[in-house]
C-alpha cells in the first residue's frame, strides 16, 4: 500500500505532498489541470514512467515484497526516492538501485492498467492462477503439479546433455584429433613438476660459472698465507684455533663450489635454454606445469568419453523416453484439474460481466506442445469473438471482471492498481457498473484512478481535485461538501445547477 508521496518541481506542479488510505483513490479536475502528469509522476517513482520531477519520494507499507539483493522482507516498510539533476538516480531504503532493477522490484506490487498492456490475459499467467485455484479446490493437485515440475526440470537437464552429445557426435572426429594433438603436444615436452624452477637455477649457475671460477682463483691466494698467520699468532701467544677453523671452512666452501663447477662442465647451455623455452611455453599457456599436466589428464578422459559417446547417447535417450512418458501422463492429469478450475473462473467472470453489461466470456483450454506449463494454452473469447477484435471499452470491462474474480479467491498477492481513465466514453449505466466493480476490487487492491465520470468519483474512498491557476497545478483532498461541488461540476459543467447538486448528493448517499 502507498502511504505517502512527495514530489517537487514536476512540470506544472511545484510541490505535491499527499497521504493515502486503502481502497479507491480518484483524481478529478478540469481538462489540462495536470491529472495525467500527476499519474505519470507517481508511476515514475516506481520506474514505470520517465522521471520529470527534481525530487520524489514514496512510502510503502505491507508490500509483501521479498528481495534478498536489497534486503527487503515481507513486513518491511519501503521508501523509494528519485533525484534528478544531470541524470536520474533511484534509491530504495537508502540503497542505490538501477531503473531496471527498481522496475522489476516494483512490478511485484504495482500494476498499471492501460490498453497497451495485455499481460493479464497471457496464457502462462492464467495457467499459474488456474493451478493455484486447482490446489485450493483439491490438495491432490499440489502433489501432481510438484511431481510434474520436478520431472520436467530433470527432462530439461537430460535434453541439454543429449543435445551436447549430439553436437559432439557431429564433430567427434575433430574433437578426437584435437584431444590427441593436445595430449601429444604436452607429452612431447614431457615436463615434470619443479623442473622449470630447477633448470632456471641451473641457468643462473651456468651464467655465473666463469666469474665464480675467477673469483675463487683470486680468493684462494689467501690460503697460501695461513701458515704464516698461524706462526705469527703463536709468537704473539694468541689462540690460533679460531683462525684455523675459519681457513678450513673457507677451503671447504671453495672445494665444494669447484666440484659443482666441474659437474657443469659437461652441461650444454644451449640444451638447457631450449628446454627452458619449451617449459616456458607451457607455463604461459596453462599458468604452471602442474596445470598443464592436469589439462593433459582431462584430455585423456575426454578422449575416453568420446569412445563411449554412443553408449552415453543411448542411455540418455532411454531416460528421456521414460521421463517424457511420465510427464505426458502428469500433464494430462494437470489438464483435467485445470478444466474444472476454468469452469469456476469462467462462471465468476460472467457474474461480474453481468454488472458491467457484458456477457458470454469463454475461457478455452487448447492443447499445445508440451512445455514447462504443461500441454495447455489459455484462450479468451467474448461473445465468440477473439480479444484482439473487441472494443477498448469491452476490453477494459473484461479485464476488470477477470481481476476482480481472481482477487475474490484470495490466493494471489494483490497490490496497487493504476487506471488510465477506465470509465472514459462510457454511458451512465456502464460507468456505474465500472464504479461498483472497482469498489469491490478495492477491497483487495489499493486503486488510483483518473475519472471524468461522477459514478466512479462518488464511489471513491478518497477524492482528490487537481486544478490549475496561472499555470501552476495543485492537488487537494476534498471533504464531503467539496466532493458534492466537484461531482456537480462534472455533471453540469462550470455553471453548477441545483439539480446537479442534488444528483451529486444522491450519488454520495448511495455509496
Amino acid at each position: 500500500m502507498i502511504n505517502r508521496i512527495y514530489i517537487k518541481d514536476c512540470l506544472s506542479f511545484k510541490e505535491i505532498d499527499l497521504e493515502f488510505n486503502k481502497g479507491l483513490n480518484v483524481f478529478t479536475g478540469p481538462s489540462g489541470a495536470g491529472k495525467s502528469i500527476l499519474m505519470q509522476a507517481i508511476l515514475s517513482l516506481f520506474a514505470q514512467s520517465d522521471v520529470k520531477q527534481s525530487l520524489g519520494e514514496v512510502l510503502i507499507s505491507d508490500s509483501k515484497i521479498v528481495d534478498d539483493l536489497y534486503d527487503l522482507d515481507v513486513n518491511d516498510d519501503i521508501v523509494i526516492k528519485t533525484i534528478k539533476k544531470e541524470k536520474v538516480r533511484f534509491f530504495i531504503n537508502n540503497q542505490t538501485i538501477s531503473k531496471k532493477n527498481l522496475n522489476i522490484v516494483s512490478s511485484k506490487l504495482i500494476k498499471h492498467l492501460n490498453l497497451r498492456d495485455t499481460s493479464d490475459f497471457e496464457s502462462h499467467k492464467l495457467l499459474d492462477f488456474l493451478d493455484k485455484l486447482s490446489g485450493l479446490n483439491d490438495k491432490r493437485f499440489i502433489e501432481v503439479k510438484a511431481n510434474f515440475d520436478l520431472l520436467y526440470k530433470d527432462l530439461t537437464m537430460v535434453n541439454k546433455e543429449l543435445e551436447k552429445i549430439k553436437n559432439d557426435e557431429l564433430r567427434i572426429e575433430d574433437l578426437k584429433e584435437f584431444a590427441k594433438f593436445e595430449i601429444e603436444k604436452i607429452e612431447s615436452i614431457n615436463p615434470s613438476l619443479d623442473e622449470y624452477e630447477e633448470l632456471n637455477l641451473l641457468k643462473r649457475q651456468l651464467s655465473k660459472k666463469d666469474k665464480i671460477e675467477d673469483a675463487i682463483k683470486d680468493a684462494s691466494s689467501i690460503l697460501n698465507y695461513r701458515h704464516s698467520v698461524s706462526n705469527t699468532l703463536e709468537l704473539l701467544e694468541v689462540e690460533t684455533s679460531f683462525f684455523d677453523e675459519t681457513m678450513n671452512e673457507l677451503n671447504n666452501i671453495f672445494e665444494k663450489f669447484n666440484d659443482s663447477l666441474f659437474e657443469l662442465e659437461d652441461i650444454d647451455i644451449e640444451t638447457v635454454l631450449t628446454r627452458i623455452e619449451k617449459l616456458s611455453s607451457l607455463q604461459k599457456r596453462f599458468g604452471s606445469i602442474k596445470l598443464a599436466l592436469e589439462y593433459k589428464e582431462e584430455k585423456k578422459k575426454e578422449l575416453l568419453s568420446y569412445d563411449n559417446i554412443t553408449f552415453e547417447k543411448s542411455v540418455l535417450e532411454k531416460k528421456i523416453e521414460k521421463l517424457t512418458e511420465e510427464i505426458n501422463q502428469l500433464s494430462i492429469d494437470i489438464s483435467s484439474y485445470r478444466k474444472k478450475s476454468v469452469l469456476i473462473l469462467q462462471e465468476k467472470i460472467n457474474e461480474y460481466l453481468k454488472f458491467l453489461y457484458l456477457s458470454n466470456a469463454k475461457i478455452n483450454l487448447k492443447e499445445k506442445k508440451l512445455d514447462a506449463h504443461g500441454i495447455d494454452e489459455v484462450d479468451f473469447e467474448l461473445n465468440s469473438v477473439n480479444l484482439n477484435t473487441i472494443s477498448s471499452g469491452e476490453y477494459n470491462r473484461l479485464r476488470l471482471a477477470l481481476l476482480t474474480s481472481i482477487s475474490e479467491f484470495d490466493i494471489i498477492e494483490n497490490g496497487v492498481l493504476f487506471l488510465d481513465e477506465i470509465d472514459a466514453n462510457l454511458s451512465g449505466k456502464e460507468s456505474d457498473a465500472i464504479a461498483n466493480v472497482l469498489f469491490t476490487l478495492s477491497k483487495s487492491y489499493q486503486i488510483f484512478a483518473i475519472s471524468h465520470q461522477p459514478q466512479l468519483t462518488s464511489a471513491s474512498h478518497q477524492h482528490f481535485l487537481v486544478d490549475k491557476k496561472d499555470g501552476i497545478s495543485t492537488i487537494t483532498l476534498l471533504n464531503k461538501e467539496e466532493r458534492i461541488n466537484e461531482i456537480a461540476r462534472m455533471i453540469s459543467g462550470e455553471e453548477i445547477t441545483s439539480n446537479a447538486i442534488k444528483f451529486a448528493k444522491n450519488l454520495l448517499t448511495k455509496k
